[in-house]
């Protein structure tokens, strides 16, 4: 311990108890038991975003990750770190510390327990195992680096709670979703104070999207069915498309296929006009509809569209195509028909904007993979100041992807620090 009146002194620090923290301390410590680390967290309990992560199931990882699963930063760089620490090692580094996971049909790995409390308490407990120090309520203002009269270069770390000096510094401070537990920004200001440049745009992902007011898609609230979404251009050049469940609240639009075209939508119309539709009927071709239609006969159009689409939603695509609930296929007009098939296969979602960081799962942008040495995630910028998790720009689709990047990212930090 340091003398009355003198900082804290410590080997290694890491700003941030969340998953990439949790990590980076853990593989710091396995890597060199003798040092002295310790985890500095602002919230009053540790690994919030953990426990609410997968509706409080906490999604781990996925069978299958690939770098096409991200955004952001490249591919080959994105690549690079995940090769570091797979999903494969990220599976058998839980089963170590006593977390059986189970595979969902969708892909997704969850414990076998169902409870994002078990594997915060088994990565809690192997900190403790190794000696790790947690400081909570010690929400680190600033980072400054200093030289010593030996030439020796340190980080002392200002906060409330007090000063720490250290040798080597972590910043696994999450970027700016879900403020409320912690990750309000601040990691990404004293990133920029230590030299870093941040992205252009730092915006939210894995949001929800909301319909203007008055649409009638927001009286369908509860619904949930399976869609593709198409992102494109004025001019009709595509951008995305992204098929999956699709969930419709009081406020807009939810499910997989949202959250995961959010990103794409905030990124693009920034910058362009595009247009967001749906089809409720992803597996059928414009000109199966047609066919179907021309070949309906005495039968409603309404009962072949509820074969296949909740009532509800029939009731208002017949109504987007100015159609009466009874009419047949063989009183449908051509205008008619045209629009029906329009409705059902591109309905245009008349997107406002999002629900924000408030209820985003993860941030895309940060700070630019360019700035770090990927092979230790250190900064090129600072000497001994090492990065991982959502403060890098780096931002996975839905299914465990964003936790396996804090996996592999808190990895590398934590045996290079």
């Amino acid at each position: 311990m340091s003398e009355p009146n003198e900082p804290d002194r410590c080997d290694v620090a890491i700003v941030g108890g969340g998953a990439a923290g949790l990590l980076a301390a853990i593989w710091a410590a396995r890597t060199d038991p003798h040092r002295r680390i310790v985890i500095l967290d602002g919230a009053r309990r540790i690994g919030a975003k953990i426990l609410i992560a997968g509706g409080g199931r906490c999604n781990v990882t996925n069978k299958k990750v690939t770098p096409h699963d991200y955004w952001g930063g490249s591919s080959n760089a994105v690549k690079k770190v995940l090769g570091r620490f797979t999903q494969p090692q990220t599976v058998e580094f839980f089963a170590e510390i006593g977390v059986t996971l189970k595979r969902e049909p969708t892909g997704k790995l969850f414990p076998t327990t169902d409870k994002a409390r078990t594997v915060l308490d088994a990565l809690l407990a192997e900190t403790t195992r190794l000696g790790i120090e947690i400081k909570l309520n010690h929400r680190v203002e600033n980072i400054r680096p200093v030289t010593q009269e030996t030439g020796e270069n340190l980080f002392e770390i200002t906060s409330p709670a007090g000063h720490i000096v250290s040798s080597k510094i972590v910043l696994a401070t999450g970027g700016k979703s879900v403020p409320k537990t912690g990750s309000d920004g601040h990691g990404l200001e004293l990133a920029r104070r230590l030299g870093h440049e941040l992205t252009p745009r730092i915006f939210p992902a894995l949001v929800p999207l909301q319909l203007a007011d008055g649409n009638p898609l927001t009286q369908l609230s509860g619904i949930s069915l399976p869609a593709q979404l198409t992102l494109s251009e004025q001019s009709g050049k595509r951008i995305e498309t992204i098929h999956g469940d699709l969930l419709f609240t009081h406020k807009g639009l939810s499910g997989p296929a949202v959250l995961d075209m959010s990103r794409h939508w905030l990124a693009a119309q920034s910058e362009r006009t595009v247009c967001l539709t749906a089809s409720w009927l992803p597996e059928c071709s414009l000109e199966l509809l047609q066919t179907q239609l021309q070949n309906l006969g005495s039968r409603s159009i309404r009962g072949l569209l509820r074969e296949r689409l909740p009532d509800r939603l029939v009731e208002t695509l017949l109504a987007f195509a100015e159609i009466p609930l009874e009419q047949t296929g063989a009183d449908l007009t051509k205008l008619q028909r045209k629009n029906l098939v329009g409705a059902v296969l591109q309905y245009p979602l008349d997107v406002t904007g999002t629900l924000g960081f408030k209820v985003a799962e993860v941030t895309a942008g940060g700070v630019p993979l360019a700035q770090i040495d990927l092979k230790t995630m250190q900064s090129r910028i600072v000497a001994g100041l090492h990065l991982c998790g959502e403060i890098c720009d780096v931002d996975g689709r839905i299914g465990g992807f964003n936790f396996q990047w804090a996996w592999s990212s808190g990895y590398v930090a934590g045996v290079s620090v």
